[in-house]
């Protein structure tokens, strides 16, 4: 029912070199029982320029090969750079590194580039002005530079709303999606993303009004788990936190049949057995 997958970097992380190229890990991957990856190349095949000028279509039909060999699909081509720079200078080559991105995936067959909202400043972190009307309008307006590019190469660009970042609730993504106005713009529903110290105790609100408000909109699933510590939420691997998946599984199995979801903050002793996890409480429901 569901094509379950993983973050490529996190296969064979911690393993010897010649078990990080993207073959290995790809390898290691359908080996797991995954059917789909979550591909951030310069977390998984390092050592090389992904300048845009290096977004080639070499390096798209390379891609390509090598996740056919091994019988995987390319859930989401990651491209998570800050579209809220506050440097004119460096949000143009933000921007053309997101148009070499979709040169890729069109030619690699990614079901979508994937990226977060972003912050008003250059460290990429929460300030006082992350969660202001300035900054999502700055967002807004250089998301639309990059949507209406994913248009041209007839890619989907899905967005990630995460509490720390810009867009950080379903009301606001929602706001973006009807504001920007395009078929190619999507939603990429990361449930543990949108928790913080304030509302993880009425989490299964937050999860029923993301996928009230946003359901129509999601076209991927990321699914981690959390735990506390000092003071704040730290990922973890599904199965080693305080998540119950059991409405979110539900809703997915009901409104979004064959639906990729990645797992995230997984590692060689847990991979298989968060996969199992999902697999279990899917077939409970």
């Amino acid at each position: 029912m569901f094509q379950i997958g993983i973050r490529l970097h996190d296969v064979n992380s911690g393993c010897a070199e010649e078990l990080q190229t993207l073959e290995a890990r790809a390898a290691k991957a359908r080996e797991e029982g995954f059917c789909c990856v979550h591909l951030a190349p310069q977390k998984v095949m390092k050592g090389i320029s992904y300048d845009p000028s290096a977004m080639t279509e070499g390096l798209g039909t390379y891609f390509k090969r090598v996740f056919q060999k091994n019988d995987l699909d390319i859930a989401v081509l990651g491209c998570y750079l800050n579209l809220a720079h506050p440097d004119e200078v460096k949000m143009r080559d933000i921007k053309a590194r997101y148009y070499g991105n979709m040169r890729v995936a069109a030619l690699c067959g990614a079901a979508m580039v994937g990226t977060e909202t972003g912050a008003p400043n250059a460290e990429y972190k929460l300030d006082r002005n992350t969660h202001t009307q300035e900054a999502l309008n700055t967002f807004m307006h250089n998301l639309e530079d990059v949507v209406r590019v994913a248009e041209d190469y007839g890619v989907t660009l899905a967005i990630e709303p995460v509490w720390n970042h810009i867009v950080y609730t379903p009301s606001l993504a929602l706001h973006v999606i009807h504001s920007i106005g395009s078929r190619n713009l999507r939603v990429i529903f990361d449930p543990v993303n949108l928790l913080c110290m304030e509302n993880v105790d009425d989490r299964e609100s937050v999860f029923a009004d993301a996928m009230d408000k946003l359901g129509e909109h999601i076209a991927m699933v990321h699914i981690k788990d959390f735990i506390r510590q000092d003071g704040k939420l730290v990922s973890v691997a599904a199965g080693t936190g305080e998540m119950d998946y059991t409405s979110i599984l539900r809703y997915l199995k009901a409104h979004k049949p064959y639906v990729q979801i990645s797992l995230e903050n997984t590692c060689n002793d847990n991979a298989v057995a968060s996969r199992e996890l999902i697999e279990r409480v899917c077939d409970g429901i």
